[in-house]
């Protein structure tokens, strides 16, 4: 998400002609014509065509969600499938190398590298001289410790290579493999000539279709530190080392590959059926990013803790405004990965030191989980989001206990949730001046939006008191957000739709918290709030979408989904959606998907490569068949 290099150089030499298939070295190879690309949830597929070949590259990372053993092991698999086109015999061989700048975070810093040997596996091994772990924090930082590994089974006609890249591609250029000794010993990634693992595979005179796969995987020992205790991967959780989890993945492709074709294939029938085909690409395109933006982890206990890491915008960790747009997918997916995200936060705020009536907003910054560092942190009131996060934590926490019906878990919290019921009560039906999670937009008095998430949480939390047994708090709670409800819908009335702030006529904003009165199904706001908002937005879609409120052309494409999905129908979905995929495919900011952008220009405002992308998979949770179904697969 940094923008940083991070290479990978595939090639391809037929009958001595060496083209490339990724990479921009070397630039004296043309590169093999690519023909088609195919993104699905957990494999991206590559096919080119030339020289009387055609070649299919791809990448497949079993990030499956209900399975936390396979979806914290760090390893991503590379195939070539390679055959003949013309019917005719052709000498081919494949090339691949990692490049050094993968585990270090600065130009200067310096790498080792190393080879070992498993079973029946080659091993090449990159990692930073100093291992600074843990040191660092903060956004627009790389890592610095743990190890790159490029790992394959051993076969007669495959090579593998640790040294520089310009002698690795001198080798295969001239030969078709690599150089016979490695080049051992300590450099600077960013100087030239830039270090690699690189390996080589002969598939001789292809005639019948040949394939090779390979493992590219990360090892960073320590993971986050929770409060000064550094925490291991998942992964490591009972003392498996390295070569273990390399071994596993090698051992495991075959069955994996299956495994993840089959869910590929039922989950974008699910996403296609529930929103349409292009609904369902961007679902895939942001799959392995709403992923990738957290880390598994095992805390000392042996729960499972998932950490969201808020890229390119503050470098936050588990920011609770970060966890609630990217919960639909969890809440779809597997409710235990939401609540290792949520559980942080309430033991956070349960402490001593969190002396506020409100929701923390984050606990530090990735990957130094050790306290609140936005706003004023501890300090003060200043630049926090009391409404905000503590409407998103009671609607997340009711939102899990509806799946799970784990009264004993609300229970524990229980004290805590009454305290921000309480100021929920006080303070938000009409927000006074705060920050919301479009903190971007700047501060904001009498915020309908907000308002919305305050009624509904309250809400929540009556459902909340009725699963622990509080039958009195459920029934004044209860009554207090229909209440509420009913209020707001005359505060903000303004003509044909409602207002972005009570007291400003002649605004309008998407009311995208509205989802949850349907989801968890409140039923707290007057029917005639949606049909009036929804007839309000058509005439105000932009060739990419629907502008966040009346302030800028600007929009964000999770809070578009949500706001979607209130249309209640696929055709009404799509109409509102399906602008936001037009720009993610034609959008000259070519980037990890952002979910900040302009509806008007179609570039990017800010933000990429964050996992709030989650938030667009809330069209499958309304429909609760579909949801339910999703929640229970077992691979």
């Amino acid at each position: 998400w940094t923008g940083a290099a991070n290479s990978l150089v595939s090639l391809v030499r037929i009958d001595g002609s060496v083209y490339r298939l990724m990479g921009t070295e070397p630039r004296s190879a043309k590169p093999l014509p690519q023909t088609g690309l195919l993104v699905l949830p957990t494999h991206t597929v590559y096919s080119f065509a030339g020289a009387g070949v055609t070649v299919r590259l791809t990448f497949l990372t079993p990030a499956l969600p209900n399975d936390l053993d396979i979806l914290s092991r760090p390893a991503t698999y590379v195939t070539w499938r390679v055959e003949s086109a013309d019917g005719k015999p052709h000498q081919t061989s494949i090339y691949f190398d990692a490049g050094g700048e993968i585990p270090v975070n600065r130009a200067g810093d310096t790498v080792e590298w190393s080879r070992f040997q498993l079973k029946n596996a080659t091993v090449l091994r990159m990692g930073s001289a100093k291992q600074a772990v843990l040191e660092k924090s903060g956004d627009d930082l790389r890592i610095e410790w743990g190890y790159l590994y490029v790992a394959a089974n051993d076969g007669p006609k495959a090579s593998s290579f640790v040294g520089t890249r310009p002698a690795a591609l001198k080798a295969f250029g001239e030969t078709g493999t690599l150089p016979d000794g490695d080049d051992l010993g300590a450099m600077q990634p960013y100087a030239q000539p830039t270090p690699v693992l690189a390996y080589q595979f002969s598939l001789g005179v292809v005639n019948q279709p040949q394939e090779r796969t390979l493992a590219v995987a990360y090892d960073d020992l320590y993971s986050v530190e929770y409060f000064h205790r550094r925490l291991r991967p998942w992964w490591r959780r009972n003392g498996a080392e390295a070569g273990d989890m390399l071994k596993a993945a090698l051992a495991d492709y075959p069955a994996l590959e299956q495994r993840c074709a089959h869910f590929d294939e039922d989950l974008m029938r699910d996403l296609t059926s529930a929103g349409g085909e292009k609904y369902a690409q961007l679902c895939a395109v942001a799959f392995r990013q709403t992923l990738a933006a957290h880390k598994l982890v095992a805390d000392l206990d042996g729960a499972p803790l998932y950490f969201s890491k808020e890229n390119f915008s503050n470098g936050s960790i588990d920011t609770v405004d970060v966890t609630y747009p990217s919960s639909p997918f969890f809440l779809l997916f597997n409710p235990k990965l939401l609540r290792g995200q949520v559980q942080p936060i309430l033991d956070y705020a349960n402490m001593a030191r969190w002396r506020f009536p409100f929701a923390p907003h984050d606990l530090g910054r990735y990957p130094l989980a050790n306290g609140q560092q936005y706003g004023a942190g501890e300090a003060s009131e200043e630049d926090q989001m009391p409404v905000e996060e503590s409407g998103n934590m009671m609607i997340m926490v009711a939102a899990m206990a509806r799946e799970d019906g784990d009264a004993e878990f609300v229970t524990r919290y229980w004290p805590l949730l009454s305290k921000w019921a309480e100021y929920l009560r006080d303070k938000g039906l009409d927000p006074e001046n705060q920050l919301c999670t479009d903190d971007f937009a700047g501060h904001l008095a009498h915020n309908t939006n907000l308002s919305i998430k305050a009624i509904l949480a309250l809400g929540a939390y009556a459902q909340l008191a009725t699963m622990t047994g509080h039958s009195d708090a459920a029934a004044q709670y209860g009554e207090l957000a229909r209440t509420f409800a009913g209020r707001w819908a005359r505060m903000a009335l303004d003509g044909d739709h409602y207002k972005l702030a009570f007291d400003r006529a002649g605004t309008w904003s998407q009311k995208y918290n509205l989802v949850w009165d349907r989801i968890l199904d409140l039923n707290l706001f007057p029917a005639e709030v949606t049909r009036r908002e929804l007839a309000f937005y058509t005439g105000r879609i932009n060739e990419f979408g629907l502008p966040l409120d009346n302030r800028a052309q600007y929009t964000k494409i999770d809070w578009l989904a949500w706001t979607a999905s209130l249309a209640g129908s696929k055709a009404g979905f799509e109409q509102l959606f399906d602008p936001a995929v037009h720009f993610a495919d034609v959008s000259p900011s070519r980037v990890p998907l952002t979910d900040w952008y302009d509806t008007v220009t179609g570039k990017q405002v800010g933000f990429q490569a964050r996992s709030v992308v989650g938030g667009i998979f809330i069209q499958m949770l309304t429909d609760p068949a579909v949801a339910k179904r999703w929640r229970a697969r077992k691979e």
